[in-house]
């Protein structure tokens, strides 16, 4: 039997589950929550069929250490995924992975314990995971008197006050008998509908929650896809880490599927990955709609049971999506945060990871380790902030809000490059309308800038790549000070690694405009940058040009030019290339260099040669120039390549007559 029920069941035959692209189909993840030892796993197993503890330590120890996955069959035949959580405190960073993509809680709580510490906790995770919706299962029922069951309902009724639990149903149960079951499916039925459809026309994120190989199917990773939607052929962006790879296969629910919506547990292989390269806390995305950062700007609530202020720079744990990120939480405004209270924060973390505008995390002070906030993402990919700027906190005030010029402005602060404006409304789940006025908007304001091909880019992205660009161009000067500029492709590179070459075009087009860049033909300098020779260099290069001029149609090879100037190869090839460059020599051939006015002499005679007799050849070329054919062909093929001649079998004529 598989060891994972959301994964690649390799022992059932291949089925293609076909479904179209729409949120017609609501997919719904139930996750269980409470304390150790409360029954979750034996409850899920009367519920499904499913032993979700599939490792042998789990088995051993009868107690779950990692998430485990189920599919539950509701009354209507449409099956929801379940995450099995771990209740031990130890455990905790576990089931906050498991917590980050559930739409309705079922809440385990034991008849003869009650509510317990880990089941108080739980519930803040839940809360500050802006969980809504859910079901309360008491578990063990069998085990205490039928009158004590009361008793202990008003107990959990009177610690869930106040929660978005206050109003679900509370079902007693008994696991090993089954009693009490078919009410708690109908309970969580009523739940899944409730709970609200996740957006399938989003790019797709799905954080990874487990990562494993597979023979003959290579790495497969599982987890719930949190937005959009996936088919087999993707190419899919792994980050942090910047993976280029493609969907190889999907399944959710133990079946093959083409494509998966969001909302639902999947497990993807994954084409070309080396299993170890990966680890949970990765995201899955659509290449080029997130990008890695080590700082996110938040709006932070402290719980009003925090035993202590949470301070300026404190060293925390965040939990978002699967990921955990150690790193320092800056509090603008203001020097520490109360219990119970709010402020705009800045998280700097010790390594990159993924996250997007409006994502919920949890914070958990670093040692001793207690769970103490939690937050929403404002802003993905922020500036470094002076902590007590005003404009700053108003900034934050308007991200807070969310309208759409800010949800447009988040967007583009994610792309390094721009991103293309027939893209915003879809990217931010907003109408064209919408996207446009607040694209206009930000263009007025100076916040984002216009660029060639129906590009946008945010001023902040558009600094540090220009940033980029200029440090990368001023290395490549100082390193080859006798090369006219940096090849395009090599800029390319330094912006991002996958940069795309039309934000590339538009962003050379831009600081062209603006004066900083001068681009000739393959080749970037910056704008005022120029060769500087001292005078040996300026007398090598002046005999190397007399030197050509004189030879003619017979050019010298290098090895020639350097014997005849008493100076190395190497330093012949350099002054070549900047004679090449400032347009005196004219490059043939590998290896092979004309004066410029012997190339042009050459074109007036091949020119008056066609015209006179309708067509030229090599052997006539050579004639002409009282030549050999070591340096007529490939000065007829020089010709070609540049629109001069075309060639009809032995004859060439003029492209232009």
């Amino acid at each position: 039997m598989p060891d994972y029920d959301d994964g690649y069941e390799y022992d059932q035959p291949s089925t293609i589950i076909h479904r179209p692209l729409t949120n017609q189909m609501k997919h719904v993840i139930i996750g269980t929550a409470g304390h150790v030892d409360h029954g979750k796993t034996t409850l899920i197993k009367a519920l499904t069929g499913t032993d979700t503890d599939r490792l042998k330590e789990e088995q051993e120890r009868g107690m779950t250490i990692d998430l485990g996955f189920a599919a539950l069959t509701l009354p209507d035949g449409s099956k929801a995924g379940i995450v099995d959580v771990p209740g031990h405190e130890r455990f905790l960073k576990n089931m906050l992975a498991g917590a980050s993509g559930v739409d309705v809680v079922l809440l385990v709580v034991a008849a003869d314990e009650s509510v317990m510490p880990q089941t108080v906790e739980h519930m803040d995770i839940l809360r500050l995971l802006d969980v809504k919706n859910g079901v309360v299962a008491l578990t063990k029922a069998d085990m205490v008197d039928p009158e004590w069951l009361p008793v202990v309902e008003d107990d959990i009724r009177g610690r869930l006050e106040d929660t978005f639990l206050a109003d679900s149903p509370v079902i007693p149960v008994d696991s090993l008998s089954g009693k009490g079951i078919p009410d708690l499916k109908k309970a969580l039925f009523e739940a899944v509908a409730r709970a609200e459809a996740r957006n399938s026309s989003l790019p797709f994120r799905l954080p990874v929650d487990r990562v494993f190989t597979r023979p003959g199917f290579g790495t497969v990773v599982t987890g719930t896809l949190v937005a959009g939607s996936m088919k087999i052929g993707d190419s899919v962006e792994v980050l942090p880490q910047r993976i280029q790879t493609r969907v190889r296969g999907l399944q959710s629910h133990g079946k093959k599927q083409e494509h998966i919506e969001a909302g639902s547990r999947v497990a993807v292989n994954l084409a070309g990955v080396d299993v170890e390269a990966l680890e949970r806390g990765a995201v899955l995305a659509q290449p080029g709609s997130i990008s890695p950062t080590q700082q996110m700007d938040a709006i932070l609530r402290m719980l009003s049971s925090a035993a202590k202020p949470l301070t300026h720079r404190a060293r925390v744990r965040v939990y978002i999506g699967t990921a955990e990120i150690i790193g320092r939480v800056q509090i603008l405004g203001q020097e520490k945060i109360e219990p119970g209270q709010q402020a705009y924060v800045q998280f700097r973390a010790e390594e990159p990871f993924a996250c997007t505008r409006g994502d919920r995390f949890v914070l958990r002070t670093y040692s001793p380790m207690t769970t103490v906030a939690g937050g929403i993402v404002l802003d993905a990919g922020p500036l470094r902030h002076k902590r007590n700027d005003p404009s700053v906190l108003k900034s934050l005030a308007a991200k807070e809000r969310g309208g759409p010029e800010d949800l447009i402005a988040t967007w583009l602060q994610s792309l390094q490059l721009g991103g293309l404006r027939k893209d915003s409304a879809k990217a931010v789940g907003i109408s064209e309308t919408g996207a446009d006025a607040a694209i206009e908007s930000l263009l007025n304001q100076g916040e984002a800038v216009a660029l060639e091909g129906g590009r946008i880019i945010h001023r902040t992205a558009l600094a540090m790549a220009t940033s980029r660009a200029m440090a990368a161009l001023e290395a490549y000067h100082s390193a080859n000070p006798l090369r006219p500029g940096i090849p395009r492709e090599e800029l390319r590179g330094s912006l991002s690694r996958n940069a795309d070459p039309r934000a590339f075009a538009a962003l050379l087009l831009y600081w062209q405009q603006d004066g900083s860049i001068v681009v000739e033909a393959t080749s970037v300098r910056k704008s005022d940058f120029e060769i500087k020779l001292d005078s040996a260099q300026t007398g090598l290069i002046n005999g190397i040009v007399a030197l050509f001029r004189n030879a003619g149609y017979n050019a010298p090879s290098l090895d020639e030019a350097a014997g005849s100037l008493g100076a190395t190869v190497e330093r012949v090839s350099a002054m070549i290339r900047v004679a090449q460059e400032q347009g005196q020599l004219v490059k043939i051939d590998d290896g092979l260099y004309y004066h410029r006015d012997t190339v042009a002499a050459a074109r007036d005679l091949v020119a008056a040669y066609i015209r006179h007799s309708g067509s030229i050849t090599v052997s006539q070329f050579r004639d002409l120039t009282n030549t050999s054919r070591k340096y007529a062909v490939p000065f007829m093929e020089y010709l070609d390549s540049v629109k001069f001649t075309r060639r009809l079998g032995d004859q060439r004529v003029l492209v232009q007559p």
